[in-house]
């Protein structure tokens, strides 16, 4: 997937994460939440992701995964995630993940559909994620 990143301020020196395979996955369920997975390489230097953005969705957020104790999978909102230096960071399913509501219903399976991530330093990674439907195998 092609992506393309923009750095506020900064030279074209500049090594910021990049961004692949992003994808997200429809909600079985009419008007529950769409799921957008994605890699990300980080850069030259550490930063960390503190948005994500996607065009028509009301609002994305950045939730994760984990095992309690006893054994249940919680999921909690990151206001932001680390992404060290040349390092893979994974949003991926059973883990991290961008929760995309009130997509329109013109987004459908198939499609592809504009991301941006967006950077704490300022800058920001900008891709198209595939579209797949709730019961689709995920793109390689």
């Amino acid at each position: 997937m092609a992506v393309s990143i923009l750095a506020a301020g900064c030279s074209a020196q500049t090594a910021v994460p990049v961004a692949n395979d992003a994808y997200v996955r429809l909600a079985a369920v009419p008007g529950r939440p769409a799921a957008g997975y994605f890699g990300l390489r980080g850069g030259a230097k550490d930063t960390t992701l503190v948005g994500v953005e996607a065009p028509g969705a009301s609002r994305a957020e950045m939730h994760g995964s984990r095992m309690t104790a006893n054994g249940m999978v919680t999921m909690e909102s990151l206001a932001k995630v680390p992404v060290p230096a040349k390092t893979e960071v994974a949003f991926a399913p059973g883990g991290r993940h961008v929760m995309l509501f009130d997509l329109p219903q013109s987004v459908r399976a198939g499609s592809l559909m504009p991301l941006t991530l967006r950077f704490a330093d300022g800058a920001a990674a900008k891709l198209e994620a595939k579209v797949i439907a709730a019961g689709d195998v995920a793109p390689e």
